[in-house]
């Protein structure tokens, strides 16, 4: 348990916004000691209806449970439930504050996602009151060939019933001594997303007061997923392709709250070094999600989902990007009734995820 205090905490937030920067050994210093830190993000995520459709549209999921209430009930639903991947509207919500009040000293636009390790526990419904518990899990600071600091965040998601519901894992890696060329400085500035006088939404979690649960480890049944005995081992699922376009991206980060601009501006990737536009990791994600919900019959049956992010999906300014996807049945367990499906995308010959699986609970 990190053993920095918040006040501490406060003071390098505010030395930050006043422009003053750490040098990249300094941060390091600072954020190893963070290690084990913890907070509850004071204000829960309430899950709406259009949320939930809006997130399904971004990542091409037209399976009817993020649809329609009548085919939803149907598999044993009581309302329509998200997405595998929705949690990224939450996990924007709580890595803002992180990067805000804790990890200071980053720019967010110099932040990438590694890798990504999703934990269910229950599906996300409409009308779920859903609060999250984050801790900085690790952190480690590389040289060499380039200053890199990796860092691993978890976040436990509660409804407001106390049930857990989620348990995420995000790697990331960040460039502090990141150099950007002057003459981009006022491009930069007339780029990122300008926001006005913010009210303050208050405290809707009694953070002072919360009870922090121990880890959950409860999976979900299967609820509406194919037959375990129709399955076996070395089957493949159909191939599918998905196409994402500058439209599709500005769309996912609208629906996602993620304004970082290596999204939509060639300015910033041209700062970042970057070889042009890219997907966000959860879109992809979100892409591969789709298509194992489309073949399970049921996406509220994930148990685990895993992606390690091994390229970046470019999407130029005149076309579309195509995103090809690929799997198999890699296991199964008869006792458990469970399997994992491994999944393969990629984008011309080059493949962005560098291991991607999901485990089914079946019926």
């Amino acid at each position: 348990m990190s053993q920095v205090s918040v006040e501490e905490l406060q003071q390098r937030a505010a030395a930050f916004r006043r422009g003053e920067k750490p040098s990249p050994e300094e941060l390091a210093a600072r954020t190893a000691e963070l290690v084990g830190y913890h907070y509850t993000v004071d204000d829960y995520f309430e899950v709406g209806r259009e949320d939930v459709r809006r997130h399904a549209q971004a990542v091409q999921d037209a399976h009817p449970v993020h649809w329609n209430e009548a085919k939803a009930r149907e598999l044993g639903h009581d309302t329509l439930i998200a997405a595998p991947t929705f949690v990224s509207l939450i996990g924007v919500v709580a890595q803002r504050r992180l990067f805000e009040e804790v990890v200071v000293g980053y720019d967010l636009w110099s932040v990438l996602q590694t890798d990504q390790r999703l934990m269910y526990h229950r599906p996300v419904r409409v009308g779920d009151q859903l609060v999250s518990d984050v801790t900085l899990d690790s952190f480690r600071h590389v040289t060499s060939p380039e200053i890199v600091d990796l860092m691993v965040t978890k976040n436990v998601i509660w409804n407001q019933h106390g049930e857990p519901v989620m348990t995420t894992w995000t790697s990331l890696a960040a460039r502090p001594g990141l150099d950007i060329d002057p003459a981009l400085i006022e491009s930069l500035d007339h780029v990122m997303m300008k926001v006005g006088t913010v009210p303050d939404p208050g405290k809707t979690v009694d953070t002072d007061n919360w009870e922090r649960r121990p880890d959950p480890t409860e999976l979900p049944p299967a609820f509406g997923a194919i037959d375990f005995d129709t399955l076996s081992v070395g089957q493949e699922l159909p191939d599918k392709r998905f196409l994402l376009t500058r439209g599709n991206l500005a769309n996912y980060a609208g629906v996602a709250g993620d304004p970082n601009p290596i999204h939509f501006s060639d300015h910033v990737v041209k700062a970042a070094g970057m070889e042009g536009v890219v997907a966000h990791g959860m879109q992809t994600m979100g892409l591969g999600s789709s298509y194992i919900s489309e073949f399970i019959g049921d996406p509220a049956a994930f148990c685990e989902y895993n992606v390690r992010f091994t390229s970046m999906v470019y999407v130029p300014e005149d076309d579309s990007a195509a995103v090809d996807f690929s799997g198999k049945i890699k296991s199964l367990d008869p006792q458990t009734r469970r399997g994992t499906i491994a999944i393969v995308a990629k984008q011309g010959n080059r493949r962005i995820f560098g291991r991607a699986q999901a485990v089914i609970q079946f019926n």
